[in-house]
């Protein structure tokens, strides 16, 4: 289905429809919601996703016709990013609870709250990404969020930063935290922690004698960059591989993922002894991948003297989200799937999905080789030298223009069991499905803005209609059996009348779309 409107594009191409084929589109005009639907090659099932602007706060789920057949409302809650449909039907969520914290809710198909978890310590604060998974060894479920820890500038200092980079290293460096469905704390896990360095040998940090930060790539240099502040990486995304018990996470500000050993570092009815593992050499990077500047290890981005050519060294993405691995049962299962921006990257500016396969053997056998040693290629054709890229990579995507697909902040991928990969172009609400060949099968836009239900967008300002992330349940998932999936009609239709008004509940029961339709 190909909707029938004129467009006007503020970028080159905006829809490609040649011999059978469809490029994804993203353009600052033109219609929302179902843009395209190839029924033969795309996945069939329930797209969902949860809108973090305007004045209207629901995780839609919607078909392969761009019809509601599920909603939670979730009032005037703000939502933190995004929600999860679970096996059993329930849907987790995040909402904000003030400046730095987030509560974790658990809904049931008809918005019931079952619990809700936060964590209150004083000097940490919740944001981004979380998952609900089975902590095998605790034998129950547990939410691992991402979390920052408060650290004072005396702090930083005693930890190796060096006084002559910057004068105050008062900051929130980023982290995971681990909580029971109490709320109660059982596990964390900081880069502070984990920190290597070669300006003061008096630290116990310091490099040992004869070696580099290059000979430490399982921990980070603690004046990359000129010194770390803020938030120090910028964690936005996590995920967990219950095969492992291991933990991937993203460092959007360096654009390098890393995984941490979960198993090894997890005590049963120990917390306390939980957390000094995970801050011990037992918690260091088993892997990272993306760039081994950061670690003295391979070349940065440079420009030619003359301006006119730009080289990416052997950095690998620019500006990273949705890191995770590829789920079992799935083409490419156990390999990394990632979401880069592009956002920093010199030269022409794209955002593309990259798959990296990085073990030595099976998955299962937790092998990993690291970025450095699986080495570089540069690959022939086109104009001027190709960048470096890891021999790591089994798959990409980028569009067939390179301004046609492109988010600067946000964003994510999820493969599908067909082998597709369905993509959120987070800043322009736009998702829009793959083959392995780089086909698009299934676009839609989202109609839910900042100001209010759009059929058409005239504009596109940063904030306008932002997603975070949005996922494709199979018309076989457990969690939809026996549900009632009937089609609503569109969120513009349903949703016309509430477009300019806030809800008035939060995290109450779902809405039925029956009583919110527009007047006819």
């Amino acid at each position: 289905m190909l909707k029938k409107s004129l467009f006007s594009f503020a970028i080159g191409v905006a829809l490609i429809i040649s011999m059978g084929s469809a490029y994804a589109y993203e353009a600052l005009h033109g219609p929302t919601e179902l843009i395209y639907y190839n029924k033969e090659n795309a996945y069939n099932g329930y797209t969902l996703f949860a809108p973090f602007e305007g004045n209207i706060h629901y995780s839609f789920l919607i078909d392969m016709e761009g019809n509601v057949c599920h909603e939670w409302n979730l009032g005037n809650a703000r939502p933190e990013k995004h929600s999860r449909l679970l096996e059993d039907g329930h849907l987790v969520w995040a909402i904000k609870a003030g400046r730095e914290r987030v509560k974790y809710q658990e809904l049931d198909w008809d918005g019931n709250v079952l619990w809700t978890v936060q964590d209150n310590r004083e000097g940490y604060g919740s944001h981004h990404d979380f998952r609900k998974i089975w902590n095998k060894k605790l034998n129950a479920h547990t939410v691992l969020v991402v979390s920052t820890k408060r650290v004072t500038h005396e702090e930083a200092i005693a930890r190796g930063c060096d006084p002559k980079l910057r004068s105050n290293y008062t900051s929130a460096p980023d982290g995971l935290v681990e909580l029971d469905l109490k709320g109660n704390v059982v596990w964390e896990w900081n880069v502070f922690d984990h920190l290597i360095q070669d300006v003061d040998p008096t630290k116990e940090n310091y490099v040992g004698k004869g070696k580099t930060i290059a000979d430490y790539p399982q921990k980070m240099d603690a004046n990359f960059g000129g010194g770390r502040a803020g938030d120090w990486i910028h964690t936005n995304s996590l995920d967990y591989n219950s095969t492992l018990d291991h933990i991937v996470t993203n460092n959007s500000s360096n654009s390098e993922f890393y995984v941490i050993d979960h198993g090894a570092t997890f005590v049963v009815g120990d917390p306390e002894k939980s957390i000094e593992l995970a801050a011990s050499d037992a918690g260091d990077f088993l892997y990272r991948w993306g760039n081994p500047a950061v670690y003295d290890s391979g070349d940065s981005p440079s420009i030619q003297s003359d301006g006119q050519r730009s080289d990416n060294g052997h950095k690998q993405a620019f500006f990273t989200h949705d890191i995770q691995w590829i789920r079992d049962g799935l083409p490419g299962a156990g390999n990394f799937l990632i979401f880069d921006n592009g956002e920093k990257r010199p030269g022409e500016t794209y955002s593309s999905i990259i798959e990296i396969n990085p073990y030595k053997g099976a998955m299962q056998n937790g092998v990993y080789v690291s970025e450095v040693e699986a080495g570089y290629s540069r690959p022939k054709g086109g104009k001027g030298p190709a960048p470096l890229r890891s021999n790591q990579i089994v798959w990409s995507y980028k569009s067939k223009s390179t301004q046609s697909f492109y988010s600067g902040h946000i964003s994510g991928a999820q493969r599908l069991p067909n082998g597709n990969t369905l993509i959120c172009s987070g800043r322009w609400g736009h998702f829009f499905e793959v083959t392995t060949k780089g086909e698009c099968v299934w676009e839609y836009i989202n109609p839910v803005t900042k100001w209010g239900i759009k059929t058409f967008i005239d504009d596109q300002p940063r904030g306008y209609m932002d997603v975070f992330r949005c996922l494709r349940y199979g018309v076989d998932y457990p969690g939809l059996a026996g549900r009632d999936l009937t089609p609503k009609g569109s969120i513009t239709k349903i949703h016309a009348s509430d477009s300019r008004r806030s809800s008035s509940k939060s995290g109450g029961k779902s809405g039925k779309s029956d009583n919110r339709r527009a007047p006819k």
